[in-house]
């Protein structure tokens, strides 16, 4: 991966979605605030064997405006589900991070995936509980920083002190994430229209019921450096309720986009998931 030391510090331009490659169906989900663009450098190395489609969720950088003032989980496994119509994938692999891990169990649950991979998945509490009110004041308490960002502009996507702390929350090894990848992230979190319609519809939404019940092949990603929701809190239902035949697998010096840091092993652990699927390999 380029260093934290590359010359480029200009970000990306905003995409509805990354469409390569050809082969078996794959669709990345990204992380709330994010955008397709962190699925970049896995969508590359999976581009080869599959047909890999990473879109813009709405009211994120790139993608469809939101209307209202409320938005959740569900309103968005909609917007993916239309999008997949539009494709003519019937079923496909999916791959989440964060708020896609959350997306892609409910588009699970509603028959849309032949596997699922989640990356340091949200939407592991109950509903109500004290963890979901947590998560909402914790990123509730951005909203002052990233009003001030937006009134920045470029000075803050490119200041290397506010670089270096979206790193320390995003990942452990903070100089494998280069400074072009920080820019896009700092952009797509200061253009994200759905901040405040998420936190408030998240807080309203029933809770994912029925997780024991699926019979897609789930393989579960933790981060084991997770600074935005912490295993120990936050993936515990997760772990309890899922069916006994999904994979638990903590992936060790990372953060909570370990697609940033660590493209080859988030790449390799997804394409297995997938391949073991067909029976043609064991996953280990």
């Amino acid at each position: 991966m380029t260093s934290r030391t590359a010359k480029s510090t200009v970000p990306a331009a905003p995409v509805k979605a990354l469409h390569l490659g050809s082969g078996d169906p794959v669709l990345l989900l990204h992380g709330f605030m994010l955008s397709p663009h962190c699925w970049e450098q896995v969508a590359r190395r999976m581009s080869s064997n599959c047909e890999v489609y990473a879109p813009a969720f709405a009211g994120h950088w790139g993608g469809p405006k939101v209307e209202g003032w409320f938005l959740d989980v569900y309103a968005l496994a909609d917007q993916i589900e239309d999008q997949l119509d539009a494709l003519g994938w019937r079923t496909c692999h999916i791959a989440g991070n964060s708020l896609g891990g959350w997306v892609g169990l409910e588009l699970a649950r509603r028959g849309r995936a032949r596997t699922l991979t989640t990356v340091a998945a949200a939407g592991g509490w109950a509903s109500p509980s004290i963890s979901q009110v947590r998560v909402g004041l914790k990123f509730a308490a951005m909203i002052p920083f990233v009003e001030i960002g937006r009134l920045l502009g470029g000075v803050a996507i490119n200041n290397a002190l506010i670089q270096h702390v979206a790193a320390l929350l995003l990942s452990k090894n903070t100089g494998a994430v280069s400074r072009r990848d920080l820019a896009t992230i700092i952009t797509a979190v200061l253009r994200c229209d759905a901040m405040i319609p998420l936190i408030l519809g998240s807080l309203r939404a029933p809770g994912m019921d029925d997780l024991g019940e699926l019979t897609t092949p789930v393989r579960m990603l933790l981060a084991e450096y997770d600074r935005i929701i912490p295993n120990r809190v936050y993936a515990t239902r997760y772990l309890r309720e899922l069916p006994d035949s999904a994979d638990r697998i903590l992936v060790h010096g990372v953060g909570h986009v370990p697609m940033l840091e660590a493209p080859d092993r988030i790449a390799t652990l997804i394409a297995e998931h997938i391949y073991a699927s067909r029976g043609h390999l064991r996953a280990i």
